[in-house]
């Protein structure tokens, strides 16, 4: 039914998009046609099987019965049935959210989903009915940007490159079929609004599209058009924290949804792109947002390595934190792209291509089933996009450059995280003035490339002897409010003293409120989805950044190995004054101490054998 519709060759990229979809509707009417019904919402228990409702209705049955006899016999028959009933459910619940989690152990969204259900069934719902309510939540995120993009000032200055480039690139090779399964194979399954075509059924019939996809991306890549379905975003909102107001729109993040084809093009152009940047070493080498072998305990493992050092030394240090207001929302794309040519040498079809990519973008609310009316998406890159990350990375290179003009300043970026530090002995305080005159130039280039510095929300941290850090401070000019004595450093709390000890008592008390919820689950879950749940919410905070964790003294380890002991208990049923060695190697877990050594042994390896980051080798 499908290849008849494609048997002329179609040299443009919107025509074949309207094609596409124009044969896939009609191909899903014929066999699934669309109808409607009405769904109740009522029924929060998807559990409940025919066999349950007969068996509840049995229980009334008998339940009117004792109440109009009275009698003993019927009562504690009726308590029999409800002890039985009562018995169903709590099997069929269990077995219901073992199925649930079992069949998406690699799907960590759905599992944290579950579980949310279970230990918190109510939450809070985005209070949207109509249509006005999705254009109201529309005009907040558009007047957000618009906001930030009047309190900064554009570049008017002439974007010559500031390095040498000597490498090019101008066409896209075609993308054999080959390539395309081997990208869809590595991509997860997402959906949207306007997915002609389910994400989950194309997969199922990708023998019999996979051709036309592929001709589709090899024509978009070919003209340097893409096509205008695929620039259509539906936006989410989700309210950041549960105690948040849900009536409020500024309490809401916005999560972009885009076509799944859309996906698949760019994470065609995006291994391209890599490719292509990685061949000629043109990323900073000190960036390890959205990169391979990069992650954020390599960025800290350095940055926190390097003020180890420098204390060891006999040196005081400065760590600043910079936040930037939205970024990825406020990107300009005529910026974008005179850098993409001149810093980056992309240029003829490929810079069309990008070209195409960032206009005529538009997004919509869509929340409840309600959309609102679409807006076209005039500054910034994608977000939800496979690209857009790239892109980011790309734009505010120059950054790195602007930095390494004052010596003594270090620094790392992660994505739009900027940390500065910097590290000098009691005698050499004047370079503090330098490190002021970076953050200044920094955010003169932000202002001219239309992003804004987030003053609020700089923090920094001295670290330095208890009895130093008042003098430090007053040499700081203003600089000097943002000093905190301890700070969120990509999720890792650093201190004045690099211990790390406020870190360790907070991850100690968030993983006993996960344990406590999760024991909630422990009669819902098999053994093997209870430990794959302790491994999602417990285990992996105990992991994280745990490289780190080599300053940590014998206490604090001690503490956090009461976490693991408590969740290997929870997860055996052992008595808590059983002896913990036993069961842990049961259920082969390394102790705390050993998986940091652990961690840092493959860190080392990894670095020995060229699989870290150079910053690390």
């Amino acid at each position: 039914m499908f290849q008849p519709c494609f048997d002329d060759v179609c040299n443009d990229a919107e025509s074949y998009m309207n094609c596409f979809n124009v044969h896939c509707e009609s191909v899903l009417d014929m066999v699934a046609p669309v109808k409607r019904k009405i769904v109740s919402s009522k029924n929060s228990q998807p559990w409940l099987n025919e066999e349950i409702a007969s068996f509840r209705r049995s229980c009334r049955k008998v339940e009117r019965l004792f109440k109009a006899t009275n009698l003993e016999v019927h009562r504690l028959h009726l308590k029999e049935m409800i002890l039985s009933l009562n018995e169903m459910i709590k099997q069929a619940r269990s077995t219901y959210f073992a199925n649930l989690v079992n069949s998406n152990k690699r799907n960590p969204k759905v599992v944290f989903d579950t579980i949310q259900k279970i230990v918190s069934p109510s939450s809070p719902t985005v209070p949207i009915s109509t249509t006005d309510d999705c254009n109201k939540f529309l005009k907040y995120f558009v007047a957000k940007v618009e906001d930030i993009r009047q309190n900064v000032s554009p570049s008017n200055v002439n974007m010559t490159s500031m390095s040498s480039i000597t490498c090019s690139w101008s066409l896209f090779p075609d993308v054999s079929m080959e390539d395309f399964m081997e990208i869809l194979r590595k991509m997860k399954p997402s959906s949207c609004p306007f997915d002609v075509l389910p994400t989950s059924l194309l997969y199922k019939v990708i023998d019999v599209v996979a051709p036309h996809v592929v001709n589709l991306i090899n024509v978009s890549l070919s003209t340097g058009l893409v096509p205008n379905f695929l620039k259509q975003a539906a936006i989410s909102p989700i309210l950041k924290k549960p105690n948040l107001d849900p009536a409020e729109p500024g309490n809401y993040r916005p999560i972009s949804k885009l076509p799944f084809l859309s996906k698949v093009l760019e994470k065609v152009v995006a291994e391209k792109l890599i490719a292509y940047l990685d061949l000629n070493e043109m990323l900073d080498k000190f960036q390890s947002g959205f990169r391979k072998m990069h992650s954020t305990e390599t960025a800290l493992l350095k940055v926190s390595s390097d003020i180890q050092m420098a204390a060891d030394s006999g040196q005081y240090s400065v760590l600043v934190l910079l936040d930037l207001s939205a970024a990825f929302d406020t990107v300009d794309h005529k910026l974008l792209l005179q850098r993409l040519n001149t810093d980056f040498g992309i240029s003829g079809m490929v810079l069309e291509w990008f070209s195409s990519y960032l206009t005529n973008r538009t997004f919509s609310v869509c929340a409840n089933n309600i959309l609102s009316e679409a807006t076209p998406l005039v500054y910034g890159v994608p977000q939800g996009s496979v690209l857009g990350p790239i892109l980011f990375l790309l734009y505010i290179s120059p950054i790195g450059k602007i930095i390494r003009h004052f010596k003594h300043v270090s620094y790392h970026l992660y994505a739009d995280d900027i940390q500065l530090y910097i590290s000098f002995k009691e005698s050499e305080l004047h370079k503090l003035s330098e490190l002021m005159d970076c953050i200044s130039s920094i955010k003169t280039w932000l202002s001219e490339n239309c992003l804004q510095l987030n003053s609020e929300k700089t923090e920094s941290l001295i670290i330095a002897p208890e009895q130093k850090i008042p003098f430090i401070k007053s040499h700081l000019g203003s600089l000097g409010p943002s000093v905190q004595s301890s700070i969120r450093n990509l999720g890792v709390w650093f201190d004045q003293s690099l211990s790390l000890d406020n870190h360790s008592r907070l991850l100690v008390k968030n993983c006993f409120y996960h344990l406590r919820n999760i024991a909630k689950l422990k009669p819902v879950l098999s053994g093997t989805d209870l430990e794959l749940v302790i491994h999602a919410f417990i285990s992996s905070r105990l992991d994280y950044c745990n490289s780190l964790f080599s300053c940590f003294n014998k206490n604090v380890l001690n503490r956090l190995q009461l976490v693991q002991n408590a969740a290997a208990r929870l997860l055996t049923g052992s008595s808590r004054w059983s002896h913990i060695t036993p069961v842990l190697s049961s259920l082969h877990w390394l102790p705390i101490k050993f998986r940091i050594d652990f961690k840092i042994l493959v860190l080392t390896f990894r670095a020995l054998h060229d699989q870290a980051p150079k910053y690390l080798c």
